[in-house]
């Protein structure tokens, strides 16, 4: 988890950046956070779940986060603990961070940063990262109605991508090339924070030519062992 801070030592100004957690590609952990509703930013009052779901077994995973205010605490100090559930019944803007799942003997999930925003605009962005080649769609959405019809720009890395009157930006297929901060701006309703939206690569397809391959390759040694095997039987 990174972040930086800056201070102004003649008025004693101390600002801070918000945490960004930082994703390895590579070997999946054996536990995902699983985040209900299914987004990295949320309004001020609404309610979130969190889960650390296990293809065997969940038992013995607890969901920790790291903030500003607080640091590093697992859920029992700041939300209702159910199993390997946490749920949080209101929101606001100290919860936000970066939350994950922890095992007994210090195996940890993929980080998900959470932020709480108590303006009028969220971005509603893909919790996890999206895989190379499949769709993308972001949403502006509005406080006091949750929809997201409303003419919204929406914005990567601090230039304008698209403007759209339904308030939904779609990208059909991703590739490395869209990976960034976005964010939505309204007229009149202000603008969402930003989000990062990772992109991760695909799994390398099944190959016939590879197979074949190593057929032919293995080949002469299998024929070999077969002739080595034959004779011995026959000398016996």
């Amino acid at each position: 988890v990174y972040w930086c801070r800056a201070e102004r030592r003649s008025s004693r100004l101390r600002l801070s950046s918000n945490l960004q957690a930082l994703w390895i590609t590579g070997e999946s952990p054996p536990v995902s956070l699983i985040i209900n509703p299914n987004k990295t930013q949320h309004f001020t009052g609404d309610s979130l779940s969190l889960s650390c779901e296990d293809q065997s077994d969940s038992t013995g995973w607890t969901v920790r986060r790291n903030t500003h205010s607080e640091g590093v605490l697992d859920c029992s100090w700041w939300g209702s603990v159910a199993g390997s559930t946490c749920k949080i019944s209101s929101l606001s803007t100290s919860h936000t961070g970066v939350y994950w799942c922890e095992s007994e003997s210090g195996e940890n999930s993929n980080p998900v940063n959470i932020t709480v925003h108590d303006g009028d605009l969220i971005l509603e962005s893909p919790v996890h990262p999206v895989t190379e080649g499949h769709p993308l769609t972001l949403r502006c959405l509005y406080h006091y109605t949750k929809s997201s019809n409303l003419r919204a720009d929406f914005y990567k890395d601090g230039s304008v991508l698209q403007t759209q009157t339904t308030g939904e930006m779609i990208i059909h297929k991703v590739s490395k090339s869209d990976e960034g901060f976005y964010h939505c701006k309204h007229t009149e309703r202000g603008e969402s924070p930003k989000s990062w939206v990772s992109v991760g690569g695909v799994e390398a397809p099944f190959s016939m030519f590879m197979l074949i391959s190593s057929v032919v390759t293995a080949s002469p040694y299998l024929l070999v062992t077969i002739i080595l095997l034959f004779k011995c039987y026959r000398a016996r």
